[in-house]
């Protein structure tokens, strides 16, 4: 159970950084697959491997691989937004914490809008830092709430459905033992 849970974290750790290259180029803040396959990371992996899956993704990118939507790279940390990746990683957790109370479409899908709306905070609190304080340009709220929040969001939003609804339909084969009553818990 272990070795196959390792496996399906370091494919979801692949699919993440694949998810970085399929984009719709919006400016400042792209609009890319990355937070749907760590939603699915956290609900389908739980708590401990959906975080870890994330966790190895933005080490292998801080590492230098070019897995983020810019690159790669330490000089990473001073993008403005790589406060939606270390949200990745508290999103992850806490979805992964919900997803793993009951498996049924109506809590999945709270993990998932918990999972975005984290993601949305760090990174929107980041963008403002970094943006102010260390590239020393004014932001205004309505820059921020169109550029991290509007032009996002929706399609965000409505992939959580989707991720709730596949979830739902993998999750007897990821979580099997889980499932069918083992006590073992994966989270």
């Amino acid at each position: 159970m272990k070795i196959r849970m390792m496996a399906y974290t370091a494919l979801f750790t692949a699919l993440i950084a694949i998810g970085a290259y399929i984009r719709i180029p919006i400016p400042y803040v792209p609009l890319t697959l990355q937070l749907q396959f760590v939603n699915l990371a956290a609900i389908l992996l739980g708590k401990k491997y959906g975080t870890a899956a994330v966790g190895a993704y933005i080490a292998v990118g801080l590492a230098g691989a070019p897995v983020f939507a810019g690159g790669g790279g330490i000089g990473y940390v001073t993008r403005p937004t790589f406060g939606y990746i270390i949200g990745f990683l508290a999103g992850a957790y806490l979805a992964g914490l919900v997803s793993s109370k009951k498996f049924t479409f109506r809590n999945l899908l709270t993990a998932s809008i918990i999972n975005v709306a984290v993601i949305y905070a760090i990174g929107a609190a980041y963008f403002y830092f970094i943006t102010k304080y260390y590239e020393a340009s004014p932001v205004s709220a309505g820059f921020l709430f169109l550029y991290c929040f509007a032009l996002t969001a929706p399609f965000d939003v409505a992939m959580c459905f989707v991720s709730a609804r596949l979830s739902l339909r993998i999750l007897p084969y990821v979580r099997r033992r889980h499932i069918k009553g083992d006590s073992t818990s994966l989270s």
